[in-house]
């Protein structure tokens, strides 16, 4: 075949192909290379004619022996675009996004709307993959290219819109390069807004200020970003909130930040961010219960912070609210989203709080979950301060050997560690090891003499050393009132204070101020509460036990303040109001249905209400629960002979002397019931009885 009959050849596989005739193009073009195996348009005829005949591997082979022949002419590339783009198969698109990298630098040097057809086909396809990278990079050039072509304001606005739409699903976990693409595409979109102010545009800057509160690293530019925007638009809350919670987040409290939470709080009084804000304020002014109040308003309108969660558990900690304060750090953790380096600090020291709250309530079941919250924490066994709470948990479980064994380690690696010394003084003060309790508390004194605990616990260990040193002022009275003087919230430590005054210094007067401050800052706490009230009574002070009562028996659920219900039924029933006394004692058995004196004293309250069948019922279950309740047994003996039931009395009154011999009680009503005995038989004639 001569070179005209191979022209003529493919002209006619060209006609064949536009008739539609795909077979006789295949004819043609196979002519073709017998006679030229090389030749590139017969290869291309080939692909095309074979796509269309839905053979796509052997368009596919064909178009492919073309590239190899000519890599740099457009036919063969543009088939295989056209051939991958309708091919269902899920392997063709790296195939595919090799053909378009190949078409743009074909047609880079050309026609220049062609490029861009094929450059918006590989960002989508990019896009589908999720390679967000290669999504900003190809877009960017796009831009580039459009402007050295001329395009105006208002296409190449959109252009950065487009830009910031494909990438703004992958905020956050996104390399450094496609970030800073991304904030490149904020801020000419921002700047590239022909109306401002605007809609379109305060929207704009949102999504722009909203992402880059996403990049913990980016600090700088939100800062500026948000004061910009405030600058155009001085009504609107939304950048000052994003900063304040910024702030929040990072635990940045500069005069700075502490301005943009009252800025915020003028524009919206009820704004979250604002009310958080303000309660940390208080909390570093050590105003806790302000700090606490603020806090709580504040997480109530925006509970997905967890920095104002962990804020509110300090505050509560600082006012020994542990139970509090292990919810809010519950709630904290709930709140941290996925874990960056950042995040993963802020949960070690949520972590740590929970722990320290865990301890202080003190029991093994709390003991154990501080056990845990500590083994989550990041390196916890390279902390001596972690080590320490860890030993304090486990001595709370009862594990002593465990809790010496690291407060010795602890001692040899880290002997100048307050908590250190604190953790041997505890475990000796729970063997009541005194003397050696002493020497820890007092090194421990010696290195964090701020500690209120240290204090309080070296008081306690002077408290049971002896009598001589209880009643020693420079050492039992002198640690009590520094530690209360530490931290005028510790209930326990006025508790102490109460005991000391009461029991040492016999002022009545001032130990029950004291007991009266330990309740009101722990109302869970019955031996200060109860106190408070004994002695309110002996001071003649009855309205003070009166509202001390009546506070704690309103608040209770069923179940529960049986002191509290028992004192009032008690003061009820000494000032002759039974009906009154019945109630309160009632709920004090409820509370303890096992307490004998609970059942004695509402017996005591049915029987001076006149309602004798239930007193005997009350009595009885008391001299049941204790049978060395004489009273009790007495008072059943009592009602019997009451209701005349003189045998049963003699029986119950003789029960109560053969282990009693001189009850006086008992005698007189075992004479009556003997009389009354006669006095019946007189009345019946029966003189021989």
């Amino acid at each position: 075949m001569s070179n005209k009959e191979v022209k003529a050849a493919l002209k006619s596989a060209r006609e064949a192909i536009r008739n539609k005739e795909y077979k006789e193009a295949l004819k043609h073009c196979k002519a073709v290379l017998k006679q030229e195996k090389n030749n590139y348009n017969a290869w291309v005829f080939i692909g095309l004619a074979a796509a269309e005949l839905e053979q796509p591997d052997q368009a596919k082979g064909a178009y492919r022996k073309a590239v190899e022949l000519e890599p740099n002419q457009l036919l063969a590339w543009q088939g295989l675009a056209n051939l991958f783009e309708k091919s269902s198969q899920t392997d063709v698109k790296g195939d595919l996004a090799d053909v378009y990298q190949k078409l743009l630098e074909l047609y880079e040097s050309g026609d220049k709307q062609k490029w861009c057809d094929v450059c918006n086909k590989l960002v989508e396809l990019y896009h589908q993959e999720k390679k967000y990278l290669e999504v900003a990079r190809m877009w960017h050039k796009l831009i580039q290219v459009k402007k050295e072509g001329g395009a105006d304001n208002a296409e190449l606005h959109q252009l950065w819109k487009k830009m910031i739409q494909l990438l703004a699903d992958r905020t956050q976990n996104q390399d450094n390069e496609t970030e800073q693409l991304l904030l490149t595409a904020f801020e000419h979109a921002v700047n590239s807004c022909d109306s401002v102010p605007s809609d379109e545009h305060q929207n704009l800057y949102k999504d722009f200020v909203q992402c880059l509160s996403k990049l913990p690293h980016e600090t700088l530019r939100l800062k500026k970003t948000c004061d910009d925007m405030m600058a155009l638009y001085p009504t609107v809350r939304y950048p000052l909130e994003v900063l304040c919670l910024h702030f929040i987040q990072s635990g940045t409290f500069t005069e700075e930040a502490l301005h943009c939470f009252s800025r915020l709080l003028e524009m919206d009084p009820s704004s979250g961010p604002g009310i958080i804000g303000s309660g940390i304020k208080y909390l570093q002014e050590r105003k806790y219960e302000e700090a606490v109040k603020s806090l709580t308003e504040g997480l109530e309108k925006i509970s997905q912070c967890p920095s104002g969660w962990y804020y509110l558990a300090r505050a509560q900690m600082k006012m020994h609210k542990h139970k509090e304060a292990v919810l809010s750090c519950n709630r904290a953790l709930k709140t941290l989203g996925p874990l960056e380096s950042s995040d993963l600090q802020q949960k070690n020291l949520i972590l740590q709080l929970k722990a320290e709250a865990l301890i202080k309530i003190a029991n093994a079941e709390a003991a154990e979950e501080a056990i845990n919250a500590l083994e989550q924490i990041v390196d916890a066994g390279s902390d001596p301060v972690l080590l320490a709470l860890r030993g304090q948990a486990y001595l709370n479980k009862g594990l002593r050997a465990e809790a010496s064994k690291i407060s010795h380690e602890l001692l040899l690696s880290h002997p100048d560690l307050a908590e250190a010394h604190a953790l041997e003084g505890f475990i000796h003060y729970s063997q009541k090891n005194y003397e050696q309790a002493e020497k820890s508390f007092q090194n421990a004194i010696e290195r964090k003499a701020e500690t209120a605990e240290y204090h309080q616990y070296l008081g306690l260990t002077y408290w049971f050393m002896s009598d001589e040193t209880r009643k020693d002022k420079g050492k039992t009275l002198t640690h009590f009132l520094k530690a209360a003087k530490l931290d005028s919230y510790l209930g326990s430590v006025f508790c102490c204070l109460g005991n000391y005054y009461r029991d040492i210094a016999g002022d009545k007067s001032r130990a029950r101020g004291c007991y009266k401050k330990a309740f009101e800052l722990d109302g869970a706490d019955e031996e200060s509460g109860s106190a408070a009230v004994d002695l309110s009574v002996e001071l003649g002070d009855m309205d003070t036990a009166l509202s001390i009562l009546n506070e704690v028996t309103e608040k209770a659920s069923t179940g529960t303040a049986k002191w509290a219900w028992l004192q009032r039924g008690l003061y009820y029933l000494r000032t002759d109001q039974p009906l009154q006394a019945v109630v309160d004692l009632q709920a004090a058995v409820r509370a303890d249905p096992k307490d004998a004196n609970c059942w004695e004293s509402l017996g005591e309250a049915y029987l001076s209400r006149g309602s004798y069948m239930t007193a005997l019922k009350s009595f009885t279950k008391a001299s049941e629960l204790n049978p060395e309740l004489v009273y009790s047994v007495y008072k059943t003996a009592a009602i019997q002979q009451i209701q005349g039931k003189y045998k049963e009395a003699i029986a119950t009154y003789q029960q109560i002397l053969t282990k009693t011999k001189d009850y006086m009680p008992a005698l007189k009503g075992l004479g009556e019931c003997y009389f009354m005995l006669a006095k019946s038989a007189l009345d019946q004639y029966f003189d021989g009885k």
